[in-house]
């Protein structure tokens, strides 16, 4: 197995969300561990939050199971639950199927990083987004489409 050289990988900033539902990520970085070596049955990302940033909207898949550990700082981690406050170390699981949704927030003024796990099933996986008009519909394919909770394209 090759070693993965994280000066070699790059880093993207932002995400694919649709107005306005991208506006709280927009300052989250993420460099994707997986897809330069080629591995295909899961994705693997560390992700950057500075002070105020979200790591996505509160979500859960269908069919995609998912695992967070925290490497820095101290996340607050939202679901049906309500906020927990995280630490270094500290790992969530979020199994496919269960409608919890989730996410991150950095509610604090320090640097926060995270190495999240998943499942790779686009053709197959719905994502939902409780709190938002926002659902990612699977389609057969892995070119997946954000669309309106009635099924209008965004």
């Amino acid at each position: 197995m090759p070693k993965i050289d994280l000066k070699e990988l790059k880093v993207t900033t932002g995400t694919n969300y649709p107005p306005p539902h991208d506006a709280p990520c927009l300052a989250r970085s993420k460099i994707s561990l997986g897809d330069p070596v080629g591995l295909t049955q899961f994705g693997a990302h560390i992700v950057t939050l500075p002070p105020g940033a979200w790591s996505s909207q509160r979500h859960w898949h269908s069919e995609e199971d998912e695992l967070v550990i925290v490497l820095k700082g101290h996340p607050t981690l939202f679901d049906e639950r309500g906020p927990q406050t995280l630490s270094p170390g500290d790992i969530t699981a979020h199994k496919a199927g269960v409608p919890n949704g989730h996410h991150m927030k950095n509610e604090t003024n320090e640097l926060i990083k995270f190495l999240i796990i998943g499942g790779r099933a686009p053709e197959t996986d719905h994502v939902q987004y409780p709190d938002i008009d926002l659902c990612l519909p699977a389609n057969g394919t892995s070119n997946r489409r954000y669309t309106h909770n009635n099924g209008e394209p965004y």
